[in-house]
């Protein structure tokens, strides 16, 4: 007996209904907007960088409005403590016992607004929730509830008053955007929109926790060839073996590539990975963990054009 397809229809008319409502608040960064319904779908967290004002926190929020489920915003200052986010046991003096106040990462989508502003103490605090999806605190363990995703804004680290994110937080999230400036048609039709409000306001959910639930779960029924993991390992095995990168991806990243091709690959109706799917979701998932030599840094070789150089030396499979 033959198992059964995964149903990839559902899954991409969930990420269409999601994607289209966020289009209607972002205008013309399609690219951006599909890597981040993949990335939720994926079960990933997403770092959008870039500099202020170009909609980063506006792509956050619309991504988290869209779906009906629990949503807490965190934003990331200076004395922000890592017990604001993870929550704190206190005293109860009527019942002579501590309880249990959560914190701000006890939602489904948690969005963490400016994250590289706080200390690197207060940023350490999320690496349990976001890599085993719970919380540790006097000896207790408490689960938090399927789907979870970080959405995290930060701005580049030259900007002033920032922090940058440590290597295990980066290799945290699965992927990292890029909003850059819109073109010149999109900022016009950007002003004629918002200047009489915020059309945040008007944002309606358009999937449920329960539609998130069932795509990850068809997600993870999708096939993938040999030959297709083989390219995937084949391209964080190159980072590691360059001259020109001090860290190349991790094993953690390897994972991260071939899940989210599959959310790619389900996004775009297909129940299996194609080649092509792990070429266009390896710029996101990896330039971020990446680290370039004191050479390639001086010679002012970004992690993205050294990526770029290693994707162009790796055979793509023909299957």
């Amino acid at each position: 007996m033959t198992a059964e397809a995964p149903d990839v229809d559902s899954v991409a008319r969930v990420a269409t209904r999601v994607r289209d409502n966020i289009n209607a608040v972002i205008e013309g960064k399609d690219d951006v907007v599909t890597t981040a319904v993949t990335v939720l779908l994926a079960e990933g967290h997403l770092l959008i960088e870039d500099i202020p004002g170009v909609g980063k926190t506006m792509l956050s929020k619309a991504l988290a409005r869209s779906i009906d489920s629990t949503v807490r915003r965190i934003q990331f200052t200076p004395d922000l403590l890592p017990s604001d986010i993870t929550g704190v046991s206190v005293f109860n003096q009527n019942t002579r016992e501590f309880e249990f106040r959560p914190g701000g990462i006890f939602a489904n989508i948690v969005v963490g607004d400016e994250i590289n502003r706080a200390s690197p103490k207060t940023q350490s605090a999320l690496l349990e929730c976001m890599e085993e999806r719970q919380v540790s605190i006097d000896g207790k363990t408490w689960q938090l509830e399927i789907p979870f995703m970080v959405i995290a804004t930060q701005n580049p680290i030259e900007m002033e008053g920032t922090y940058a994110l440590p290597e295990a937080q980066r290799d945290r999230f699965m992927a990292r955007v890029s909003m850059g400036y819109p073109v010149q048609a999109a900022e016009i039709a950007m002003l004629a929109s918002h200047s009489a409000h915020n059309p945040l306001d008007d944002l309606k959910p358009v999937a449920q926790a329960t539609d998130i639930r069932e795509a990850i779960a068809t997600i993870n029924a999708i096939h993938t060839s040999d030959p297709v993991l083989r390219y995937a390992i084949a391209l964080t095995h190159a980072t590691r073996n360059t001259a020109e990168l001090t860290l190349g991806a991790s094993p953690r990243a390897s994972l991260h590539l071939v899940r989210a091709a599959k959310a790619y690959a389900a996004v775009h109706g297909r129940a299996y990975v194609l080649p092509d799917d792990v070429t266009a979701m390896a710029r996101p998932v990896l330039t971020h963990r990446l680290m370039p030599s004191v050479e390639a840094a001086m010679s002012s070789r970004s992690t993205g054009a050294i990526l770029e150089t290693i994707m162009t030396s790796v055979p793509v499979p023909s299957q």
